[in-house]
């Protein structure tokens, strides 16, 4: 049976790649190289990604950078310039777009930690009553699953505008991504400045107001979409959309804020909800062949019987991957791996 369905994948893999070529985004969204592992990825860039046509790379820096701006948020053995230049030399050999990522406004931790944000400046705490339990479970009575930044805390855009200034600097590009996905934690009553305001108006002007700072120096805001879907209506559920109303905000953000839509399990179309209101869309695929395929094929359809209005905005794929860097590339090396995973996926994605 396993072997029905590998030539199953293989034939749509194959019959996909010319039409894919029409996508004019091929995409990798994955976590920057540890310090010690950038050899190695930068082998991977020039003998995997370039001959598979990959033209963008999202890479999660967060505070894995020798940052100069705010050196006390610098994480342990970053990456130097040097280290970055050697990945951006190889991506510009190849025809690859890099577009840096550090999450901004939630995921400010994740199961027992405390984000470097949250741990040097725990005054930007949106939920400072919350404490960070020594044995992290889903669910909790505190609703808690990855702490946010308060928006309107007076101080907090000085310091991470200067991380997203000085990391566009470093990567030499005219794009950023802030992340902003699955956030729970926002306009908390606990806040003394976010108490009462409006949910959908709180996320709106966060978007604004980072999407304007680099709208400045000429550069682009990538987000994740998931907080601008109503989950109750479409059925997707707090985690691929939202429930607490910050859905509200895709009227209210500027339009050329570019949309990446994660769906994970099923190829939901919510590309055509993004374009039509007005949004340039990725289709973001993670570690399931059959979904990511049917992704594929659906953006090629929807670009093939679009308006000439519409189809630019349906851009292409944003394979994401969830892991270390260095664990995605031993899954991509692995000659017989026992389920499909992040790099297999790639794989059906993407063909050399």
């Amino acid at each position: 049976m396993k072997k029905i369905y590998l030539v199953w994948l293989l034939c749509m893999a194959s019959i996909l790649h010319a039409q894919n070529d029409s996508l004019p985004l091929r995409g990798l969204s994955i976590a920057a190289p540890q310090k010690e592992n950038v050899a190695r990825f930068v082998k991977f860039i020039n003998e995997e990604l370039g001959p598979r046509k990959v033209n963008t790379l999202v890479l999660r820096v967060e505070y894995n950078f020798k940052y100069t701006s705010h050196p006390e948020l610098v994480s342990e053995n970053p990456l130097s310039q040097q280290d970055v230049d050697a990945i951006l030399n190889a991506c510009q050999n190849n025809n690859i777009k890099v577009i840096p990522q550090i999450n901004l406004l939630g995921h400010q931790s994740w199961a027992s930690s405390v984000g470097k944000l949250l741990e040097v400046y725990p005054e930007f705490d949106e939920t400072p009553n919350v404490t960070i339990p020594e044995k992290y479970e889903w669910p909790n009575d505190d609703g808690l699953y990855c702490k946010s930044y308060c928006p309107l805390h007076p101080e907090v855009h000085k310091v991470v505008f200067d991380l997203v200034d000085e990391i566009t600097a470093a990567f030499k590009t005219d794009a950023f991504h802030a992340g902003m996905d699955e956030v729970f934690y926002i306009g908390m009553p606990e806040c003394p400045r976010c108490n009462g305001k409006d949910k959908a108006e709180l996320f709106a002007g966060e978007v604004t107001k980072i999407r304007n700072h680099l709208a400045q120096t000429g550069k682009r805001l990538w987000i994740w979409g998931d907080r601008l879907i109503d989950g109750k209506t479409t059925g997707l559920g707090m985690w691929e959309a939202s429930m607490n109303t910050t859905y509200r905000a895709i009227d209210l953000i500027p339009k050329d804020v570019m949309i990446c839509d994660w769906h994970y399990e099923r190829p939901d179309p919510t590309a055509v909800y993004f374009a039509m209101n007005g949004f340039d869309v990725a289709t973001c695929s993670w570690r399931k062949p059959e979904v990511a395929l049917e992704q594929q094929q659906m953006l090629v359809e929807l670009r093939d019987n679009a308006t000439k209005e519409m189809q630019p905005r349906y851009r292409g794929m944003l394979h994401t991957s969830w892991t270390s860097a260095s664990n995605f590339l031993d899954m991509f090396y692995e000659e017989n791996p026992k389920e499909d995973n992040d790099a297999t996926t790639f794989k059906a994605l993407f063909s050399k």
